[in-house]
């Protein structure tokens, strides 16, 4: 039987600017035991979240990396035929104890681990339609029997599950019902200014407005197929103020479009754009009336 951990709950960190309403979707998971799935553009800090509830409450953290070949039983334990096979072939280990060659995955070390931990599952929808409700009986029960041995691992500590989805695709109803749900909107300016405040803390306030203005109105433009995420606003700041761009600069024109565009389809938008218009916002009012500073 799990014991019942203490519950803390999560205010943020220095490094994670969280909205409202993320930090009560983390503490009801942590209150009610339940897997947190994450949903949302790609840069929205789904995946960085896991790592700074750890930070925040002192938990150790494992990853499990989803990829297409995954398969939910490779979280809890593997049992390495290879490795015995070469063993035994060839000589210098005891191939008679099973044990030696089970090694436990990112799920089976969270419920063997003496302290609680949090458990990142990261992008789920990788996996075929399967993998999630392969996990559902051991994320519910909290322990599973490795078959070869038939030896029992069952959690000390039910462990802080956090799943991230990029909507790839549709995942079962029944592994929704299991967990609580959030959808990480896409910052607004405000929330936008405290996280670049955090990467770039003395960034001067003329060129964070020209930065913000072109950045979100890059985002407005319907033609764009992937538009410029959070974490390529501050790399392009890093790229912009490493080259002592400054915010008249900024204001005529867009420096280091790399940073922000990643398609050749993109990228010939915004020159049909420049060829067509050639200006672009220099002010939040030319954005319209949502983005009033």
């Amino acid at each position: 039987m799990s014991q019942q951990p203490q519950f803390r709950r999560f205010t943020g960190t220095d490094g994670y600017i969280a909205s409202e309403s993320l930090v009560d979707a983390v503490n009801c998971a942590i209150a009610l035991e339940r897997p947190l799935l994450l949903r949302g553009e790609p840069g929205t800090g789904k995946t960085l979240l896991a790592r700074h509830i750890s930070e925040a409450l002192g938990l150790p953290m494992e990853n499990w990396h989803v990829k297409s070949t995954s398969k939910a039983a490779e979280g809890l334990y593997v049992y390495d035929t290879v490795q015995r096979l070469n063993d035994s072939r060839f000589g210098g280990a005891n191939v008679s104890d099973i044990r030696a060659y089970i090694k436990l995955g990112p799920l089976g070390r969270s419920f063997a681990a003496d302290q609680r931990h949090v458990l990142l599952i990261d992008e789920i929808d990788k996996a075929d339609i399967e993998f999630p409700n392969d996990l559902l009986h051991e994320i519910d029960e909290m322990r599973f029997t490795v078959a070869e041995t038939g030896d029992e691992v069952v959690a000390r500590q039910r462990p802080i599950v956090l799943i991230t989805s990029n909507n790839e695709k549709e995942l079962p109803d029944a592994f929704l019902r299991r967990c609580i749900f959030h959808y990480i909107e896409f910052p607004a300016v405000p929330l936008m200014r405290r996280i670049v405040a955090v990467h770039h803390p003395s960034l001067d306030t003329t060129l964070l407005d020209q930065v913000l203005i072109k950045f979100y109105w890059l985002r407005e433009q319907p033609e764009l197929r992937k538009r410029p995420s959070t974490s390529e606003l501050i790399d392009w700041i890093a790229a912009i103020r490493r080259a002592g761009i400054s915010a008249q600069q900024v204001e005529s024109h867009i420096p280091f479009l790399g940073s922000l565009l990643k398609t050749e389809q993109d990228s010939e938008a915004l020159k049909r754009y420049d060829k067509q218009s050639g200006s672009y916002p220099s002010t939040w009012a030319e954005l319209g009336p949502r983005y009033n500073q």
